[in-house]
């Protein structure tokens, strides 16, 4: 009997022991590679945003992060993916675009941007820097402000798009200065610098990371930062704010976003994960290169952060009748 015993509670002991690692893996997240969106073409700020996060994600999330780009449609095309993706192993880089403005500029579209999506974390912001061709008079805002006001709808500004962040940043400024100057769109960023650079277009908004290089070497004339502060990289440019309009802030924001199919307690691991990523060397060196602002934060934040963005650009939106091209 003693001998049956042992055997009873040894082969107990050993069921329960495979079971263990069973249920460890059953709970485990993440169990495969991460495939991280990013719905714009390679290049550009949500390039170096979306591979400097999936490199630091990957050293401490225990799988790959691996950045695929699937631009389309403003965005659209991989925002419906990932709302419909199951695999509980699929994320989005969120922007200003796809969560803030698509849902205003378009009737309808393949995604719920507020139902379909959990936000994870704001990753980073990228400012809008305001730039004239050299032939433009103006040497800062406010010239070419009073510029502007005193021939209206004689000068042009150029975007990468209908929509884009640089569209969105000049009909922000234009609002908030009560100015008008007609709008060019593009087919891209690159060919918009083309005639910028050209000189076949008075202004434009960019980002920091695509048109620093051309102001360091002299190409346009930066007249305003739409960050809240000035930046390391051009100390002597002001801020749209010191040049007479308190608060405005104009940035380009990129956030992690996952299906809202995942559970909370591995959105909340991830983000926890996201905010460590976001402060570490690595990323800060890569991000600061080009005028890059690591943010982090938790997924309460980032979700109160959209609902303030959507409303400021619902009023952009329809105020300046901007519909998709």
């Amino acid at each position: 009997m003693p001998m049956n015993r042992r055997h009873v509670l040894a082969g107990t002991a050993a069921a329960i022991a495979g079971l263990v690692p069973l249920r460890g893996l059953a709970q485990a997240w993440p169990s495969k590679p991460i495939r991280f969106l990013v719905p714009f073409a390679p290049g550009g700020s949500s390039e170096i945003i979306a591979r400097a996060t999936a490199a630091e994600l990957s050293k401490t999330i225990g799988q790959n992060v691996f950045v695929e780009n699937k631009p389309g449609a403003s965005g659209n095309i991989a925002m419906a993916e990932a709302a419909r993706a199951d695999d509980q192993h699929t994320l989005i880089l969120g922007h200003i675009g796809t969560l803030a403005v698509n849902p205003f500029m378009y009737d309808k579209l393949p995604y719920d941007a507020n139902k379909d999506f959990k936000a994870v974390s704001l990753l980073a912001k990228v400012p809008s820097l305001y730039v004239v061709n050299p032939n433009v008079p103006a040497k800062n805002l406010k010239e070419f402000i009073a510029m502007v006001k005193a021939r209206p709808g004689q000068y042009n500004y150029g975007s990468a798009g209908n929509g884009s962040a640089g569209h969105l940043a000049m009909e922000y400024l234009k609002m908030t200065a009560d100015i008008f100057i007609t709008h060019i769109p593009y087919k891209g960023t690159g060919p918009q610098l083309t005639d910028l650079l050209a000189g076949r277009l008075e202004a434009a908004a960019v980002g920091a990371a695509a048109i620093l290089p051309h102001i360091k070497a002299g190409k346009v004339r930066c007249i305003a930062t739409g960050s809240a502060r000035r930046l390391p990289q051009i100390p002597d440019v002001d801020t749209v704010a010191e040049q007479g309009y308190p608060g405005f802030e104009m940035t380009q924001w990129y956030g992690l976003l996952a299906p809202a199919t995942l559970p909370q307690a591995h959105v909340d691991k991830l983000a926890a994960e996201t905010q460590k990523a976001m402060k570490s060397a690595g990323a800060l060196e890569r991000l600061n290169a080009d005028a890059a602002e690591a943010v982090g934060g938790t997924p309460q934040q980032f979700a109160q952060f959209i609902a303030a963005e959507q409303k400021r650009w619902k009023l952009v939106v329809e105020r300046a009748k901007i519909k998709p091209e």
